[in-house]
C-alpha cells in the first residue's frame, strides 16, 4: 500500500540531501535506498545508545556508527578529551607528543605488532597494508576471503563478485586490477591453497571472525602456516573485531598473530581514527630505518589531528578500567533471548531469525517460501522503526541498557505479529509502505533509482 511518509520533515531533508550529495548520504550503507520508502530517518542527536530524528522521534539505535560507536553517543569522557585536546590546536606541521602516547598505547594494547601508523579511514590503512606486502615480497597478487568488504580502492571494489543476481559495482575501475586478485572461502583451507598455487601472491586480507562466522577449530592456524609455507604475508583486518571482540583485537582471542593488521571504527568512538600496525620488518619499509626501496605508506594531512588521538586514549583509558566487552555481549544475549521468543510466539521462527556473536547480532528475514528476502526484511525494518528501533542490525554496544532492549524486545513482538498476518496472506503486499531495499553496493540504482 501506498501513504504519507510517516516522516514528513526527514523525507523533504532526503531529497534535499539527494540534490547536494549522490547518494544522499557519505556511506553507502546509510543511504535512503537501505530504508523502507518514507520512513529513512534523518537525525540531529544522540546519548547513550538513542537517537533522534528531525521529527521528533526517539529511537533505540543498532549497529551505531556503523559499529564504530562502542561506548555510546556522547561518552563523556571521549568528548571530554577530545575538546581538551582541540582547544590547544588540532593539526600542527609537526608531531605532538600526542602521537607518541597513543602510538605506544596502541602498541600496548597490541603487543602482537611493532610499530604502528595512524591515518583516518579503514581503505587507507588496507591499501597501505597491501603495497607493503607488495614491497616486501615482490609480488602483486592478492588473495581475498570471500568476506563483506575490504576498501573502496580499485584492489578490492574493482575485483567483486556476482551476488544476489547483480554485478557489484565496478564502474570507473581499472579492467586490469581484476587479473592480480585471487579469492578464497573462509574456513576452507582447501581453496585457500588454491589461491596460493604458484607462490606469487603477495598477502592473504581476511576478518578473522564476522558476526556471522566463528573460524573453525585450525583454520586460522592453518591459513598463517600456509602464509608462512607460501612466503605469503598475512593481513587481519581488525576494523569490526577490533575493540568489539576484545580490545586486544581477535588475534590475541584466536591466538594468530598476523604480519599486519588494519584497524579503524571502533578505536575512536565514532571519532575518526585508522591504524596499520605490524612487525618491524615490513613497516619500515616506509620508514627511514632501511636499505630498501622506500614504500609511499601513509601519508596523510590529517591522520595524526589531535581530537581522533585524544578521543583514542580515551577510548583505551575506557577499556582498560571498564568492561564494554562484556556490556555488549550480555545485552545482545539478552536481546538475542527475547527476540527468539518473539518470533516463537508469533509463530514466524522459521522467517524473523537472529544470529552472530552476541555483540554483532545480525537477524534475518525469510519470504512465505522460507527463502531471504529483501520485501520480507523491509517489513520488519519498517515496523521496527515505527516502533522506535533504528537500525540494520541488532549490533549492540556497552550502551544499550535493560530499557533499551525491553524496548526493542516490545517492538520485535508487535513486529512479529505484523510479520506473521502477511505471512497468512503470502505476500507484503497491503503491509509495505513502499518499495524493497536494496543492496547498498549494486551496479545501477534500480530498483530504487530516484
Amino acid at each position: 500500500m501506498t501513504s504519507e511518509p510517516w516522516l514528513p520533515r526527514s523525507t523533504e531533508l532526503q531529497a534535499r540531501l539527494h540534490a547536494v550529495i549522490p547518494g544522499g548520504a557519505h556511506t553507502y550503507s546509510r543511504g535512503s535506498d537501505q530504508y523502507p520508502d518514507g520512513a529513512a530517518p534523518v537525525l540531529t542527536r544522540g546519548q547513550g545508545a538513542r537517537v533522534w530524528d528531525v521529527d521528533g522521534h526517539e529511537y533505540v539505535e543498532y549497529g551505531m556508527g556503523l559499529r564504530s560507536v562502542t561506548l555510546g553517543h556522547g561518552y563523556r569522557p571521549v568528548v571530554d578529551a577530545v575538546c581538551a585536546a582541540i582547544a590547544q590546536g588540532n593539526n600542527f606541521s609537526r608531531p605532538t607528543e600526542l602521537e607518541l602516547t597513543a602510538a605506544e598505547t596502541f602498541l600496548e594494547l597490541v603487543p602482537t605488532a611493532d610499530m604502528v601508523k595512524f591515518a583516518k579511514n579503514g581503505s587507507d590503512t588496507t591499501t597501505a597494508a597491501l603495497r607493503l606486502a607488495r614491497a616486501y615480497t615482490g609480488r602483486t597478487k592478492v588473495a581475498i576471503c570471500r568476506q563483506p568488504f575490504f576498501s573502496v580502492d580499485d584492489w578490492f571494489i574493482g575485483t567483486t563478485e556476482m551476488r544476489a543476481g547483480t554485478t557489484e559495482m565496478r564502474a570507473g575501475t581499472d579492467p586490469s586490477v581484476p587479473d592480480l586478485t585471487v579469492r578464497f572461502d573462509y574456513n576452507d583451507l582447501d581453496s585457500l591453497e588454491a589461491a596460493l598455487v604458484g607462490d606469487d601472491v603477495a598477502c592473504v586480507f581476511l576478518e578473522a571472525a564476522t558476526g556471522a562466522a566463528e573460524p573453525e577449530a585450525g583454520f586460522l592456524a592453518g591459513v598463517r602456516e600456509a602464509c608462512d609455507r607460501h612466503g605469503t604475508l598475512l593481513v587481519f583486518d581488525e576494523m569490526i573485531t577490533g575493540f568489539r571482540w576484545s580490545a586486544h583485537g581477535a588475534q590475541a582471542v584466536y591466538g594468530v598473530t598476523p604480519d599486519l593488521s588494519c584497524w579503524g571504527k571502533a578505536m575512536g568512538n565514532g571519532f575518526p581514527l585508522s591504524a596499520l600496525a605490524g612487525r618491524r620488518e615490513v613497516m619500515e619499509l616506509g620508514g627511514l630505518n632501511t636499505d630498501a626501496d622506500r614504500v609511499f605508506l601513509l601519508s596523510s594531512t590529517h591522520g595524526p589531528e589531535t581530537g581522533g588521538l585524544a578521543a583514542f586514549l580515551a577510548v583505551a583509558e575506557a577499556y582498560r578500567t571498564t568492561d564494554p566487552v562484556g556490556r555488549m555481549e550480555a545485552a545482545g544475549q539478552r536481546l538475542a533471548a527475547g527476540v527468539q521468543a518473539a518470533a516463537a510466539a508469533a509463530g514466524v521462527a522459521d522467517h524473523v531469525t537472529i544470529s552472530g556473536r552476541p555483540s554483532c547480532l545480525v537477524f534475518g528475514t525469510r519470504d512465505q517460501h522460507g527463502e531471504p528476502s529483501q520485501s520480507w526484511r523491509t517489513l520488519f525494518l519498517q515496523e521496527l522503526v515505527t516502533r522506535g528501533v533504528l537500525g540494520q542490525s541488532f549490533i549492540t554496544s556497552a550502551a544499550h541498557t535493560d530499557a533499551d532492549i525491553d524496548l526493542t524486545i516490545a517492538a520485535v513482538v508487535e513486529a512479529c505479529a505484523v510479520y506473521r498476518a502477511a505471512l497468512d496472506t503470502g505476500s507484503v503486499e497491503g503491509f509495505l509502505r513502499g518499495r524493497p531495499v536494496a543492496p547498498a553496493t549494486r551496479s545501477r540504482a534500480e530498483p530504487r533509482r530516484l
